[in-house]
Parts: structure tokens; sequence; C-alpha cells
């Protein structure tokens, strides 16, 4: 039976899992919220990981170090206020050295505080299923509410192991380069004397005792087991191999490996208001997506970014168009006689002085349509078939001087003459007296039917009324990394984000990607779609 440590400085948890399966092989007190102390290094790293991957920042990304970083006590790397440093030293020195400077350093590069940063660590503790867990720093020294289990540290230790097995040997190294300097591991005895240890993390502060995640490998198995509250590190790293024993004896020689499902992307998830305060801009993350919060934010549109209408041109005066008009009648009236001339032109009145009032401001006389044509046509054939002078004269009706005469009718013309008029007519006098002194103009009509079918007119309307949403897909390290997230998001989603305008705004802690010009309801769906491709998204209303 196994025992926990004597006289402990702090009280004693325990949890072994098969790392493979996340089996429990053994739990003491696993559920019981305790302070973690630099156990936390291990979300920091965590989340660090997770920006470096979604391109918030890279490995060569340089920091200016604060002055709160640098006034962080030891253990710590010695950074000093205004020095500049690539974060993948920070992460060597959080990972190996268990640096608190390096740790508070690494928050704030990728959240823009300290609180911030917690903010983001207990959002994707929830969404890793770390329920006991809540972080109120980045470094892990004692603070009211900071607190976790040895069951949400084991979790915890799974996941950096599957999520990030790129970055898992950082956490075996017995030491490593730091950027200004070389550091030692603070796990080195205990990685030096079990058989098969890898890794992770070590933490101590007086309230919290000697605390270890520690992993192994022998054969086809891993182990991973936590402990907390040993009285110092020599017992502690005792304990540990006592209950690494007994996890190889449990686990099973031979099981499918089941890796933890990939989380969705949690993302720098904080935003300004119109108030000036900071708020969660992302409800807390479940295991199948991300759900969004529509917020309002300093840079919201008001309206549309697009081009309004340009007015309509002014109509013509009135006594333009009647003299116009008057011209035409005139004109109708020598070439057909004044019966004929009478019902054409009542049947062409209609559609002629919309016509007239189009052309006239430029001066030129009006040459009627195929479908004004048309009309005309039929109305004489009604009044006068046998008059097939009007049919050529309704050809054409005054054409400008600077366009080719109309050689012959439109085939729907004929096809409505072809009744009447069953051989080819010449009609130049009439089409002279409309033309003035041009050539004439023959019109060749065969024999059809008239098409019944009315002609339908289609008009679009552009509109920009209710496009003032906006999605925000978070802050990037640089200019051109938004804009390359915008890109590529664009073109995976050209479906809902067609018509919007691509935004890159600069913040105090990065560049913040947006698409703006967006209806309400194309907001929400591009936002639906992007989270199940597991990629954050905001709505922004107006």
């Amino acid at each position: 039976m196994l025992l926990p440590l004597g006289a402990a400085a702090a009280p004693y948890a325990a949890m072994v899992i098969d790392a493979r399966t996340g089996e429990v092989l053994h739990s003491r007190n696993a559920e019981t919220r305790l302070h973690p102390a630099s156990l936390t290094k291990m979300m920091t790293l965590y989340i660090t990981f997770e920006a470096v991957e979604r391109g918030e920042l890279s490995l060569d990304t340089e920091v200016t170090i604060s002055r709160n970083a640098a006034s962080e006590p030891p253990s710590k790397l010695g950074l000093k206020p205004g020095q500049k440093i690539a974060i993948r030293y920070l992460i060597r020195a959080a990972a190996v050295k268990s640096a608190n400077d390096a740790a508070t350093a690494l928050g704030e590069a990728v959240s823009g505080s300290e609180a911030a940063f917690a903010r983001r660590m207990n959002r994707t503790a929830k969404a890793i299923g770390m329920r006991n867990s809540t972080f109120r720093n980045a470094h892990g020294l004692t603070a009211d509410g900071h607190l976790s289990t040895a069951e949400d540290m084991t979790l915890l230790g799974r996941r950096l192991f599957y999520d990030y097995p790129q970055y898992y040997n950082l956490f075996s190294r017995r030491s490593t380069y730091a950027g200004i300097k070389q550091v030692s591991n603070t796990n080195r005895r205990f990685l030096g004397s079990y058989t098969g240890a890898d890794g992770i993390k070590t933490g101590y502060t007086r309230a919290a005792g000697f605390n270890l995640v520690a992993s192994a490998e022998r054969g086809q198995e891993r182990v991973i087991v936590t402990v907390f509250g040993g009285r110092s590190s020599a017992t502690r790293n005792a304990k540990v191999a006592e209950l690494m024993d007994l996890g190889f004896r449990r686990a099973p020689s031979r099981v499918a490996v089941r890796k933890p499902a990939k989380l969705p992307y949690i993302g720098p998830a904080v935003a300004r208001t119109t108030n000036g305060d900071i708020e969660d801009a992302v409800a807390e993350a479940t295991g199948s997506r991300v759900a969004g919060k529509t917020i309002r934010i300093v840079t919201a549109i008001d309206r549309s970014q697009r081009p309004t209408a340009r007015p309509a041109p002014a109509a013509p005066p009135t006594e333009m168009i009647a003299a116009l008009k008057e011209g035409v009648d005139s004109a109708l009236a020598n070439a057909i006689g004044g019966a004929v001339a009478a019902e054409t032109a009542s049947a062409v009145e209609a559609a002629q002085p919309a016509r007239i009032a189009a052309i006239a401001p430029i001066g030129r006389p009006a040459r009627l349509s195929e479908t004004e044509v048309e009309v005309a046509v039929v109305a004489a054939i009604a009044a006068a078939p046998a008059a097939p002078a009007t049919l050529a004269a309704l050809a054409e009706v005054a054409p400008a001087a600077d366009e080719p005469a109309l050689q012959e009718a439109p085939a729907s013309v004929a096809q409505a003459v072809a009744a009447a008029v069953p051989a080819p007519v010449a009609a130049p006098a009439a089409a002279s007296a409309i033309r003035g002194n041009g050539k004439p103009t023959y019109v060749t009509a065969t024999r059809s039917l008239v098409d019944p079918r009315p002609r339908e007119v289609v008009t679009r309307a552009s509109t920009s009324g209710g496009r003032h949403w906006a999605i925000t897909l978070g802050k990037f390290p640089s200019r051109d990394a938004a804009e390359r997230i915008l890109l590529k998001t664009a073109l995976a989603e050209i479906e809902t984000l067609d018509q919007a305008l691509r935004k890159v705004i600069q913040r105090s802690n990065g560049f913040e990607a947006n698409f703006v010009g967006l209806s309400e309801e194309r907001a929400d769906l591009a936002c639906r779609r992007l989270a199940a491709r597991q990629q954050t998204c905001l709505t922004v209303g107006p």
C-alpha cells in the first residue's frame, strides 16, 4: 500500500496515468485544489506554443522586457528592463531553469499584459478539461485564487506531450543556452536517476511544497506521474520514482494509443470596448468549438465604406421635350399622311418622351429602339395595312448625321409586317422625307409570325445598407502575418467573405486582422464556418 509522504510542508496529492490512453492507475487527493507553484509554467509554455503555431508570434520575435517582468523574484534568468530577447530563449529559460522573469515576459508578449494572459490561461484550462484550476499569473508564485490539482496538472502534462511533441524535448535537456547565459535544468537529478525519464516540470514555493510532473517511457509504455506537497526535492523524487514503478507494473504492455483530440484555437480573445474596458471577447471554449460573443470595438464602422450611387441626371426642360416631340410628329405626318400619322404617333407616344428625354441633353435627334419600332409598326399595320411606305418610314426615325443609316429593319419588325406585305417593298421617298437629304433606305420584309411574349426589363439594385458588421481573427505579431491570415481566410471562405473588405489595425500588442462591411447574418455565418475550421473569429457589431 502506498502511503503519502510524512509531515509535509503542504498537503500531499498524487496521480499516475497511462499516457497512451489517459487511464488512471493511481490517485490520492487528486482533485484537491492546491498551490501548483512553477508547474504553472507548463500552461504558460502550452499557450506560447499555441501562439507560435498559429502565427501570433514566432520563435525569433524579439521581446522588450518590461519593468514588471524584470522585477520578478528568483528563480530568474536575470533580464533587465528594456532588454530585447527572442521568444525561443524565453521558452528555454522558463522550461529548463523555471525562470519567473522569462515566464512573465512570455505572458506579456502573447497577450499584452499578465492579467490578459491569465484570462487566456483560464480559458485554455477549461478547454482542456482542467476543471479545478484557476490562474492569476504566468509563473506560479503564490497568489490568492491561483490553484490547481494533481489531476489537472497530469492532464496538462499529457497535453504537452501529444499536442506539441516538437517542443517536448526541451523538458529533457540537462542544460541549454537561454540567450544571455547557459542554464541548468531544475529537474536534472530525477532525469539522471530514473531510467526512461524525459520530463516534465518541477515547482516549489513554501505554500506548495516540492511539486513535480514527470514522464518516463520504457519500451512501448509511457507513464505520467504528478506529486504535490513533497518535503524536499530528494523525498519528492523518491516518491515519484516509486509511483513510476507502480505505473509501469499496472500499465498493459500493449494498448492502442488514444491521443487527446486537438483543441479548438483559443486565440488572443481580448478586445477594447468603446467604454475603454478590457473584456474577454470569446465565450469559454467547449470541447467542440469556440463560441463567439458580439462586442463593440473602437474601430467599428458607422456606415458602409462602399461608394454611394451617383445622382440621377436632371430631366430636360419641358419646353425642349415638347419641341422635340412636335418635330417627330411633324416628320411622321409628312411621310405617312394625316390619318396614318395620327394613329402611329399615338402608338409610340408612351415610349417616345422617355427616349427623347434621355438624348435631349446632348442635342441629338431621337432614334427609336427595336422594341419601340415594333410597337409603332404593329400600330401602323392595324391602321393602314395597304400603305407599305409607312412601314419603311418607321424603320428608322431621324438618325444622327454621324451614325450609319439603318439598312435593314430588325427581324421582329420584318415578322410583324410579313402578313401585310408579301414581297420586298422599297420606299425611298418616305425614308428620305424623314432623314432629310440622305440616301433611300430599303426595308426587306419576309413572311413570319410576331413573337407574342412580352418583353421583361430586369434591373439590379445595388445597396450597402445593413453591412455595418465586421469579424476579427485576432492579433498577430506583424502586419504581414495579419494580411497573410486575412488572404488565406478570404480564399478559404470566398462564399461568405467575397464582399467583405480586409483591414489590418495596429494595436499596442500586435496587428489585428479584420473583415469589415458585412451584414449581421453574413458575419455570424462566417464566424460559425471559421469556428468549424478551428479558427478563432469574433463578430463585431455596429
